[in-house]
C-alpha cells in the first residue's frame, strides 16, 4: 500500500453566463481528456448533477464532470484547473485534495 495525494477537480457544464450547457455532455468529456493527455497526466473521471447558488441567488442545477487525479503537482493541478474553466467558460472550478491509500490487486495465476 501506498500513501498519495489524491486531487478532484468539479467543472460545472453550464456556461457563466447564460447558466445554461450549450454544447453535448461528450464534446466537454473530449476536450477534458485532451487537457490531460496534454499535460501527461492518468486521470479518472465522473459524471455527476449537482445544484449551487450563484451570488446573486440563483439557483442552477448543472451536469458536472469530476476528474481525479494521484499524485499530481500543485502547479499542474492549478494549470489543469484553469485551463477547464477557461475551455469550459465557467466563472471557477472547484479542486479538492486529500490524502488516498492505494494498492493494486492482481489476479493470481
Amino acid at each position: 500500500m501506498k500513501k498519495t495525494k489524491q486531487t478532484q477537480i468539479y467543472v460545472g457544464l453550464n456556461d457563466s453566463e447564460t447558466y445554461q450547457q450549450k454544447f453535448e455532455t461528450e464534446k466537454y468529456v473530449s476536450i477534458l481528456k485532451r487537457v490531460c493527455q496534454a499535460y501527461h497526466v492518468a486521470f479518472s473521471m465522473s459524471r455527476i448533477n449537482g445544484g449551487y447558488f450563484h451570488d446573486d441567488g440563483t439557483y442552477v442545477e448543472e451536469n458536472t464532470l469530476m476528474l481525479t487525479l494521484l499524485d499530481v503537482d500543485e502547479q499542474t493541478i492549478e494549470e489543469i484547473a484553469k485551463d477547464l474553466c477557461a475551455f469550459f467558460h465557467q466563472e471557477s472550478v472547484m479542486v479538492s485534495s486529500s490524502e488516498a491509500t492505494v494498492r493494486f490487486v492482481r489476479e493470481s495465476i
